[in-house]
């Protein structure tokens, strides 16, 4: 069942309202919300059945191949059948008042489909295979193809690749999809359509396929009108060829536009009028730049949750190394936007709690009446900088900026037998605060400075996090107004859509907001950070930048081992 997650009485005769859904790692959100001021109204949460599927799949107890990181299309379903029908009863508002939809979706998550947009993991010929389920954002076991690709576009000088900052992650359409034909060749040419769940989502609401230029362009490679070359994809793989005209190529649709309106069988799905507004699908973090009010020139928007992905608009192109793309239009139209990103943040902080974690400490934390994670940070709160000895390498999903390497994994230095769980855990967060600083630091030099920077997403609660951040990058923090991010963004583009504003900007004006400067570094501590950064630049660099190919080879060992 939907949780719901907040709610207001309010009138049958109120203004017109719009939905904004937000498909997370492990669940989905629907929020509604006012269209005169993005008064967020009521909301509702439902957590997907099969949550993440890494070991085995459903019914089966054969093993999955490490990294590998799955997930089930009903799931998706489910959100549009539970949440959004508890949301729109929790507000107290008419459907006939709802006059549009818009969602958003994690990303890089694929899926292979027929040409109606059927999942091929739904046939049953291919129900025990894995490569026809959809890979989530977080499915590393690409990187081998990732690296191909790379490497041979590197010696080819192909001209998109430095919209990439050089790299192409194991995370994105290509790398995937080049794995799924390697490993399963039936699967491959049986995919008729290669599709990111957001625009899938939105073929499932609409009844028509669809396709963003956001994930074509940050997680498609697809730059200037192209896509990579036939040539240069049949060097790859001969049968690859044909992988962009042949399953992915679609006319692209801008950000904020109307996709088309709700199909008689999404209607039924979600209890909404047939024929309301559905606004192009998008990307989580991308479209919370305009629930943040971050969609001008120079804001940079952290939306910080089980990973961060940081998004910018700024007027001009300029090559950033290890950025996860630069695309016209990626996040508003008229502006270029660029992408980066850390793959593990909040993940990194509840592996830590939830095992490493001393018996004791979950006894104190049941007895206090808070989480782990809440006894840790109150006890690391008032530590000195550096008072632990400690650094970390915030790699335990790999390093999506400004490295593009998901083949490196966590490291933690400088323990000694004195060392706290707390200590430890500061020292996690710690890394994370670095290696946002390394992406911030790598904009800069490349002649994009960040002009501010706001935090949006489930961490933006954490205050001894934000802390952190704000001291470890000298500078304060502004923070997003709304708990629903993403869904109050996919609830803003859907009012473009419907007709309600002109574009984005004068959408993310009136239904946007920020809490400015919320959090303020400390002189004193910032500059202590200063000398720990050094060390986690030394480490980052020695470990990342061919100083050591230690931790590839460890990835090597385990991977042998476990296959054996």
């Amino acid at each position: 069942m939907a949780e719901n997650v907040s709610a207001n009485n309010v009138s049958a005769h109120i203004s017109d309202v719009v939905i904004g859904v937000d498909f997370g790692t492990l669940s989905g959100r629907a929020v509604v919300v006012r269209v005169s001021d993005g008064a967020e109204l009521a909301g509702a949460v439902h957590e997907f059945e099969h949550g993440v599927v890494s070991r085995s799949l459903p019914g089966s107890d054969d093993p999955l191949a490490p990294d590998t990181a799955l997930q089930i299309p009903e799931d998706y379903r489910a959100v549009l059948r539970n949440a959004v029908p508890e949301a729109l009863a929790a507000a107290g508002v008419p459907a006939e008042r709802v006059i549009g939809i818009g969602t958003d979706f994690t990303a890089c998550t694929v899926l292979p489909t027929t040409a109606d947009g059927t999942p091929l993991c739904e046939l049953p010929e291919f129900a025990e295979r894995p490569h026809a389920y959809p890979k989530l954002w977080k499915h590393h076991a690409a990187q081998r193809e990732a690296d191909d690709i790379n490497e041979l576009a590197a010696e080819r000088g192909e001209p998109w690749l430095s919209r990439y900052g050089g790299k192409i992650s194991s995370e994105w359409q290509f790398a995937k999809g080049l794995q799924v034909l390697r490993e399963d060749p039936e699967v491959y040419r049986r995919t008729e359509r290669w599709i990111e769940a957001a625009d899938w989502i939105v073929w499932v609401l609409c009844g028509t396929e669809t396709r963003n230029v956001c994930t074509a362009g940050y997680k498609g490679i697809h730059q200037d009108g192209a896509w990579p070359s036939r040539d240069y994809l049949a060097a790859l793989h001969p049968d690859f060829a044909g992988f962009a005209d042949d399953k992915i190529a679609h006319p692209l649709m801008q950000l904020g536009e109307r996709a088309g309106v709700l199909s008689a069988d999404a209607a039924k799905l979600t209890g909404l009028p047939e024929g309301v507004a559905v606004a192009v699908g998008n990307v989580d973090a991308h479209v919370t730049a305009a629930a943040a009010q971050t969609v001008e020139p120079g804001r940079m928007l952290a939306v910080m949750g089980t990973s961060t992905c940081h998004v910018m608009n700024a007027a001009a192109f300029a090559e950033v190394p290890g950025m996860c793309g630069a695309v016209r239009d990626g996040i508003a139209p008229g502006m270029w936007g660029y992408e980066a990103g850390q793959s593990g943040v909040g993940d990194i902080f509840g592996w830590f709690a939830e095992t490493h974690a001393p018996a004791e400490y979950q006894r104190e934390a049941a007895e206090l009446g808070v989480s782990v994670h809440e006894l840790l940070s109150r006890k690391s709160a008032d530590q000195p900088v550096g008072g632990h000895g400690l650094v970390a390498l915030d790699w335990h999903s790999g390093n999506r900026s400004v490295l593009v390497d998901h083949g490196l994994s966590g490291v933690l230095c400088g323990l000694t037998l004195a060392t706290r769980p707390e200590e430890v855990y500061r020292a996690l967060v710690e890394s994370t605060a670095f290696g946002t600083r390394t992406i911030l630091d790598a904009f800069a030099a490349s002649g994009v400075p960040v002009e501010e920077f706001t935090v949006a997403g489930g961490l933006k609660r954490n205050a001894f996090v934000l802390q952190i951040y704000a001291d470890v990058l000298n500078r304060p923090l502004h923070v997003a107004d709304s708990e629903q991010g993403p869904a109050l963004g996919s609830a803003i583009h859907a009012a473009v859509a419907a007709g309600a504003y002109a574009d984005i900007r004068a959408a993310s004006a009136a239904m946007g907001g920020a809490t400015r400067d919320a959090v303020r570094p400390d002189p004193d501590r910032a500059a202590s950070y200063d000398d720990l950064y050094a060390v986690y630049t030394e480490l980052h660099d020695h470990f990342g930048r061919g100083g050591s190919d230690a931790l590839h080879r460890l990835r090597t060992i385990r991977n042998q081992s476990l296959a054996d």
